[in-house]
């Protein structure tokens, strides 16, 4: 495949990371990248201050920063837009015939477009059809969840293909780049824990009962697993820690519990996409992993690992996955990855 690709929100923090994943990908190329008024018409290196711990690709360095309009050379747009942007320009971009892979919250829980990790529930992306109808776009809008809600959900699925679930709750330690660069002052987290994050607990709550709903006459059937979620922020850098508990329906012991999580694959691993990793989660027998620092590059940042699986009705464990790479960039490219192997641009 050689499919043209451009990045809404360059400069940002996610828009770095998109363009870090995509500048060597086998199938995309970065041909457009869009950000602010300040930034259009500059080259990306001059109008990015670049936070990542790796060089600017040298590809895009010298690449002219557009507006944030419609007339990009792209097949596909990545937006790393924030949501109160995304919520207009978005649009504007699907209706002039774009596809756009969206990290914004803004869309996600429409009835019409799918939210989507293709581990857990690929066949959501039939939803564009519906909505490419109801909207009269020639484009479409998928979206990928919040980083938390994705570090959650891929080991939920595994779980719950195999046994019956009542109730999930999570207590969340998460890291300081999921609120951007300049999201939390350093004097406010520094020695601290901030026990609130605007927005989240209903992001992962929600998020997670669309994601393991099935369609049913066009729309999704939201599961009907309780849910409940206590998020917080701690300073870290990169990597969302989870604490887990799962009420099931029956005592399984925990010993196949680490045997479901550790044979999980999906139909990304089946269709062999660049960025799905081979092994979707790694299980710990050690005590005191994963740690962000120690286990958030796993599988190149896509793997969710998990540890301290215990107990036997409730199932307690710890995830852990890289927030701004499988909890974002990497996560709608995983998307678009899954939209060009099956037609869809």
């Amino acid at each position: 495949m050689n499919i043209d690709v451009g990045v809404l929100g360059s400069t940002g923090m996610v828009g770095q990371r998109f363009v870090s994943l995509l500048s060597d990908h086998p199938w995309f190329n970065i041909e457009s990248l869009a950000a602010s008024e300040k930034s259009a018409g500059h080259n990306y290196k001059d109008a990015v201050d670049w936070v990542l711990d790796t060089e600017i690709p040298s590809k895009v360095q010298g690449l002219e920063v557009q507006e944030t309009k419609p007339g990009l050379n792209a097949d596909i747009i990545f937006s790393a837009l924030p949501s109160d942007v995304a919520n207009s320009v978005e649009p504007e971009f699907a209706e002039a015939g774009y596809f756009l892979a969206s990290n914004a919250s803004s869309y996600r829980m429409e009835t019409d477009v799918p939210l989507v990790i293709p581990e857990v529930n690929p066949d959501h992306i039939e939803l564009i059809d519906i909505q490419k109808r109801q909207r009269d776009w020639d484009g479409a809008i998928v979206t990928n969840p919040n980083c938390s809600t994705i570090i959650l959900t891929i080991p939920i699925d595994a779980i719950r293909k195999k046994f019956d679930i009542n109730e999930i709750k999570v207590s969340t330690l998460q890291a300081v780049s999921g609120a951007g660069y300049t999201g939390v002052p350093s004097m406010a987290i520094i020695d601290n824990a901030i026990p609130y994050i605007g927005g989240e607990e209903e992001k992962m709550e929600n998020e997670t009962k669309k994601l393991l709903g099935k369609i049913e006459e066009g729309k999704v059937k939201r599961s009907n697993i309780e849910f409940s979620a206590q998020c917080n922020r701690i300073p870290t850098v990169d990597g969302h820690l989870e604490n887990v508990w799962i009420d099931l329906e029956e005592e399984i012991d925990s010993t196949d519990i680490k045997e479901v999580l550790r044979d999980y694959s999906s139909v990304p691993q089946d269709l062999g996409l660049p960025t799905a990793p081979s092994n979707p989660i790694k299980v710990s027998n050690q005590s005191d992993r994963p740690q962000p620092r120690l286990d958030r590059d796993e599988g190149e940042g896509m793997t969710i690992s998990v540890g301290r699986v215990r107990g036997k009705k409730e199932i307690k464990m710890v995830t852990l996955g890289h927030n701004t790479v499988r909890g974002a960039a990497g996560a709608s490219i995983l998307n678009a990855e899954l939209l060009a192997k099956k037609g869809y641009l």
